[in-house]
C-alpha cells in the first residue's frame, strides 16, 4: 500500500506507517495540481493531510482513502469523494486537550491582558497602574457552543477554574436544564458536570454569560452562527474566544461588537489565513483594540501531534487489514 503525506506530519507517524509495510512517500510541500499530479502519477492509495485542500481534481489514480490528521474534515470534498468511492476519515479528540489549553490561555491573556504587558515591557515602559485592572476568571460565566471532545475539556478546565458553565449544543438543541449525571459522564465530564447547564439557544447561551467560547464544527448549519444578534446578547466587555473554525462567526459582527460594545476577543482562526506555514497577513480584526490572536496553533503541540500521528497509523492498519477506516465519515 502506498501512502502519500502531503503535509507536515510526525515522525513516529512515518516510521507507524513503514512497520506496517507502507510504502510512504513524504512530500509536505504538495499543494493544489503539483497534489493532484502526484496522486495519479505515483500510485497513491492513501493520502494523510493537515491542512493541505484536497479537491475533487486531486481524487484520482488509485486513491482509496483519505486521512485527515486532525478533527475537521472542511478542507476535503468530502462530497466527491463519496461519489468516487474514497473513504474519508480523520482523528477525531486527538487534539482536545491541546485547544481546549490555548481557550483557557486565551481567556487568561485577554483578563489580565499579557500581550499588552509583554508589548509595553519590550518597549521600556512600566505601566503597574494600568494592569492591574483585571476582573479575574473566578465566579465568571462561561458560554460554551458545541458538546463534542474539545467543549468536554474546556469545560472541564473552566469548572477547576471555578467558574460555572451554561452550554448548548445541536444535542441538546431546545433544552432548559441541568446536566445529567448520565450526560456528564458520556462526555467525559464526571464531577464538572454538575456545573453545567444546558440553554436553549445560542443567544440563551451569550445572554447568560461572561466569556462565550466557540466550539462547533463548521458545516451549513454553523455558517455564520454567531452572528449580530447573538453577539449583541453578550454583556459590553464581555469575551468571545473561538478556536474552532473562523466561518462559524460573521466576521463583519464580530468586528462591529468589538468597536461599539467593546468586545474582547481571542481568536487562532482567521478567515483569511496564508496556506502556507509562513506569509503575509491582513485580517483587519487582528489590529483592532481589545483583540488577540495565535496562528491557527490549537492543535501543534508536541503531545497532540502525537496522539494524531498513532491514530492515523491505526486508521491505515484497519484499512490495510480489513478494508475499513475507523472514524470514516462518508
Amino acid at each position: 500500500m502506498r501512502v502519500l503525506i502531503a503535509d507536515k506530519f510526525e515522525t513516529s507517524g512515518v516510521e507507524g506507517l513503514k512497520a506496517l509495510g507502507c510504502e510512504v512517500i513524504y512530500d509536505p510541500e504538495l499543494k493544489d495540481q503539483a497534489l493532484a499530479d502526484a496522486i495519479a502519477g505515483k500510485g497513491v492509495d492513501v493520502l494523510v493531510v493537515r491542512s493541505t485542500k484536497v479537491g475533487d481534481p486531486a481524487m484520482g489514480g488509485a486513491l482509496k482513502l483519505i486521512v485527515r490528521a486532525g478533527a475537521g474534515v472542511n478542507t476535503i470534498d468530502v462530497k466527491a469523494a463519496t461519489a468516487k468511492k474514497i473513504v474519508v476519515a480523520n482523528c477525531p479528540g486527538k487534539n482536545a486537550m491541546a485547544v481546549a489549553e490555548l481557550a483557557l490561555g486565551l481567556m487568561l491573556a485577554l483578563d489580565r491582558r499579557i500581550a499588552d504587558n509583554v508589548a509595553d515591557l519590550r518597549a521600556g515602559k512600566w505601566n503597574k497602574k494600568e494592569y492591574s485592572k483585571a476582573r479575574g476568571l473566578y465566579g465568571q460565566t462561561l458560554g460554551v457552543l458545541g458538546a463534542g471532545n474539545i467543549a468536554a475539556e474546556v469545560i472541564k478546565r473552566a469548572v477547576a477554574f471555578g467558574m460555572p458553565v451554561v452550554m448548548w449544543s445541536r444535542r441538546f438543541n431546545g433544552q432548559s436544564r441541568a446536566l445529567t449525571p448520565a450526560e456528564a459522564k458520556e462526555m467525559g465530564l464526571d464531577a464538572a458536570g454538575a456545573h453545567v447547564t444546558l440553554a436553549p439557544t445560542p443567544g440563551d447561551v451569550a445572554s447568560r454569560s461572561d466569556i462565550l467560547s466557540v466550539h462547533l464544527a463548521l458545516g451549513p448549519e454553523t455558517k455564520g452562527m454567531v452572528n449580530a444578534d447573538i453577539l449583541g446578547r453578550l454583556k459590553p466587555g464581555s469575551m468571545v474566544i473561538n478556536t474552532a473554525r473562523a466561518e462559524v462567526v460573521d466576521a463583519a459582527a464580530l468586528r462591529a461588537a468589538v468597536a461599539d460594545r467593546k468586545l474582547r476577543v481571542g481568536l487562532d482562526v482567521f478567515a483569511d489565513e496564508p496556506t502556507t506555514p509562513m506569509g503575509e497577513f491582513a485580517d483587519p480584526i487582528a489590529a483592532s483594540p481589545g483583540v488577540i490572536g495565535t496562528h491557527h496553533i490549537g492543535a501543534s503541540t508536541d503531545q497532540a501531534q502525537e496522539a494524531i500521528a498513532a491514530e492515523t497509523v491505526r486508521i491505515v492498519k484497519s484499512f490495510k487489514d480489513t478494508g475499513k477506516a475507523p472514524n470514516a465519515v462518508n
